[in-house]
């Protein structure tokens, strides 16, 4: 009997899982489907865990919940010992079907440990937890979410003692206590005792007030008539973002927001949408035919736990320009740069990612601001900033990447919405305010810097099967090296660890013609992710130019 089917078998029959689980693995016919949910476990990585919900050791459940959970409780003992006692974690949850539920077990196996737990009573944005974390001095953070993956899929994110994701070697240490758990050994404390104890403290309004009004901080002035001349639509796709995107925008006076009032509701099923991806123009169409008809400036999203963003801007035909991240974040390092010229320090930079267009880059060194490079994932934007923070050798201006999430200002390690599409609204503003619309300002980047085109192909493959050949990819890629195409000028490993970065499975080729690839296996889904960044003379040399390196790549994944 294969090691699935005995776990299988064990979930099915043990009377440790309730009747409810039970019964869905019994119903089950389809083997790969069985083989898929046990082959391995759910497994907690860098970032936290993510995947399909369902019964099995490889689906998100309260089980796997409290596994991880058990395992990140008995890191902060080891780590922090009694200061964990006393300073405890802060858990949080988004709009997703049972995050919740999940959110709550979190802080009821942290109970059951000796930790303290500060529960949210309502939903709230990633960035918030990290805030959050930080107010309170806890040891960690968790927040329950999957992001702007589709509605079958939760996940848990977790985060130390700054409100940053976990590093690499504080995510090894945690693995480890978590790889040491029995699933069935796992406990967790009676709420009402929890409570009583002074274990489970709830969060209310104050914390939202706080930061709310740390976002708004943030604000250059631009006069009360400019923001009340801006026509802005928001969606915040079923999500966490609705509260605070409207409060800010609506404390600082920009009266002319509309809301896609359908995308109001908190709905983990994203009636509208097939994806809650606001980097997606798909999962915009509601707000860009809204902003169209409407007569707007901009349209305008965050996603389900309101870490990511998306714009579009409606131009004076009446047609709309969706931006991609790279673009929107270029739009931003050079507004927010611009703005506060007076205050830059000779050791200012911003943090990007090896996947992140070199555009923003560019655009940082002409107001000379340097850019500082980390593998791919907020956990290193923010890491760095900790580190550069620390030791006073640079101050962070603006972090970003190309996935449409941007951190601007110093009370939260992690991408923020609410703060981005503040400032993309107070950019709007101050642009028509001095007669310019951002399509313009967008162009006249492109003639001053040379046009870039950025693309990201997604190859999706699921399944046992599908994790075999995401693996495979870049080995076969490893084994061409340069050889892959005659153009290359230079291919970097950073599976080795290169340029004093963690290891991690990225390969990236510089072309001659100053353009580059990179690829890696998503994190968080079942895909290999390809990057694309063209530098060149113009839009159609860049389309043509773009077309030849996918081929390059889609010859290889097609061979495997």
């Amino acid at each position: 009997m294969s090691d699935y089917r005995e776990r299988y078998e064990f979930w099915k029959s043990n009377s440790f899982f309730d009747e409810a689980t039970r019964a869905e693995l019994a119903a089950l016919t389809d083997e790969k489907e069985i083989e898929d949910r046990f082959y391995r476990d759910l497994e907690f990585g860098t970032g936290g865990a993510r995947g399909v919900m369902g019964a099995g050791t490889n689906r998100f459940n309260s089980y796997n919940v409290r596994r991880i959970s058990t395992g990140f409780a008995a890191y902060l003992l080891k780590e922090f010992g009694d200061e964990a006692k006393k300073r405890g974690v802060a858990v949080a949850y988004d709009t997703r079907n049972n995050s919740a539920e999940y959110a709550r077990q979190t802080a009821l196996t942290m109970c059951a440990a000796g930790i303290p737990a500060y529960l949210y009573t309502y939903t709230c944005p990633t960035p918030m937890l990290s805030f959050t974390v930080r107010q309170l001095n806890c040891v960690g953070g968790v927040i329950v979410t999957a992001s702007h993956n589709t509605k079958e899929y939760n996940g848990y994110k977790a985060y130390d003692e700054t409100g940053c994701q976990l590093y690499p070697y504080t995510a090894d240490a945690v693995i480890a206590e978590v790889n040491k758990v029995d699933i069935t050994k796992t406990v967790i404390m009676d709420e009402k005792e929890a409570a009583e104890k002074g274990l489970l403290r709830y969060l209310g309004e104050d914390m939202m007030d706080r930061y709310v009004e740390a976002i708004k901080g943030e604000e250059d002035f631009i006069t009360p008539e400019a923001k009340a001349r801006l026509k802005v639509v928001y969606t915040p796709l079923h999500g966490a973002g609705f509260v605070p995107v409207t409060r800010v925008l609506k404390d600082l006076g920009y009266s002319g927001v509309s809301i896609v009032k359908e995308q109001t509701v908190p709905d983990g099923n994203f009636p509208t949408v097939t994806s809650p991806n606001p980097g997606d123009e798909s999962a915009m169409q509601m707000a860009i035919k809204q902003a169209i008809a409407e007569k707007a400036d901009i349209a305008i999203g965050s996603d389900p736990d309101a870490d990511r963003i998306g714009m579009a801007i409606i131009e004076k035909d009446g047609s709309a320009r969706f931006l991609s991240g790279n673009q929107i974040c270029a739009l931003l390092i050079d507004y927010v740069l611009k703005r506060r010229k007076s205050q830059l320090k000779p050791n200012s930079c911003i943090i990007t990612t090896v996947v992140t267009s070199e555009m923003g880059s560019d655009i940082a060194r002409s107001y000379g601001v340097s850019a500082e490079e980390v593998l791919t994932g907020f956990k290193f934007i923010g890491e760095r900033m900790n580190r550069l923070e620390e030791s006073g050798e640079k101050t962070v201006e603006f972090g970003y990447e190309e996935s449409n999430g941007c951190l601007i200002g110093d009370y939260v390690r992690d991408k923020d919405s609410a703060t981005a599409l503040m400032k993309i609204c107070e950019m709007a503003a101050f642009y028509k305010a001095h007669g310019k619309d951002m399509d313009e300002v967008l162009e006249g980047l492109y003639k001053k810097h040379g046009y870039y085109l950025d693309h990201l192909d997604n190859y999706v493959f699921t399944g046992k099967e599908g994790a075999e050949k995401i693996a495979s990819i870049n080995r076969k890629l490893r084994g061409i090296g340069t050889a892959l195409s005659p153009d290359i000028d230079k291919m970097k490993d950073f599976e080795k660890g290169v340029d004093g970065l963690p290891p991690s499975d990225v390969l990236k080729y510089w072309f001659r013609d100053g353009s580059w690839l990179a690829i890696r296996p998503s994190g968080t889904e079942p895909k290999t992710k390809v990057y694309y960044c063209i530098h060149d003379n113009d839009q159609k040399a860049a389309a043509e130019n773009l077309a030849k390196k996918q081929k390059l790549i889609k010859d290889v994944i097609d061979s495997i």
